[in-house]
């Protein structure tokens, strides 16, 4: 199983949010190309960025920090916010970003999501609140169970499917497990679960369910509540 330290973007910071609310936001550091670096020393091979200006902007905004982690690390880079057509994704593909997280277009347009899929490494994020899919930086709910979305990029070329639990995520109260393999049994890809990761014990969990291919891990981490050079090894 795959672990994915993680990094969001806020005005060139690495910050948490609580529920994906951008007025929670604490700021973990200045420098996220630091923080890159430490996770590769501990064991990572891959690294989920995501640009929450971006989200809310729909388009690229903390590029320049991700060039600079890109450029700073052999890591493998998953980045998603505000990447909502292919223009966006060349963008990334030529600061060397390995995987792109397709989310609103994802909801909007699963047509395009699949002509891309066809072309380049593409993860659909699917953020959830009380079942149904959250959009733009999850501030518009959609009328979409998540469960349907996943279902609809069965027969795609779609590379892997994130996710959330918006109730879960930043809240270190542990992971919605049921949550993340329906997802992973609906969609039939590899799917990374993100949200709620409180402590090892919810990695040691995630290893034991064959439908979950990797977790993101976020504020467990900056809060101090799990020693990923420890869950690396266990992984």
């Amino acid at each position: 199983m795959e672990i994915f330290p993680a990094i969001d973007l806020k005005e060139g910071y690495a910050v948490r949010l609580s529920k994906g609310d951008m007025n929670s936001a604490k700021i973990y550091s200045k420098n996220p190309s630091d923080e890159a670096k430490k996770f590769e020393d501990f064991g990572a091979k891959w690294l989920h960025i995501v640009d929450l200006d971006g989200a809310f902007a729909g388009r690229s905004i903390n590029y320049k920090v991700i060039e600079e982690i890109v450029k700073s690390t052999n890591l493998k880079i998953q980045v998603g916010g505000g990447i909502r057509d292919e223009k966006a994704i060349k963008f990334y593909e030529n600061l060397g970003v390995d995987r792109f997280i397709l989310g609103s277009t994802a909801l909007n347009d699963p047509e395009l999501t699949k002509q891309l899929a066809k072309i380049y490494k593409i993860a659909v994020g699917i953020d959830a609140k009380n079942g149904f899919v959250a959009a733009h930086g999850w501030a518009k709910q959609s009328k979409v169970l998540a469960f349907d979305l996943a279902a609809i990029y069965k027969d795609s070329e779609v590379d892997a499917i994130i996710c959330t639990d918006i109730n879960k995520d930043g809240m270190l109260g542990g992971m919605n497990f049921d949550f993340t393999k329906e997802i992973a049994l609906k969609s039939g890809k590899k799917t990374i679960a993100s949200g709620g990761v409180s402590s090892i014990d919810d990695i040691v969990k995630a290893k034991q369910i064959d439908e979950i291919y990797g977790v993101i891990v976020g504020k467990a981490y900056y809060e101090g509540k799990i020693n990923l050079e420890k869950a690396f090894k266990l992984s």
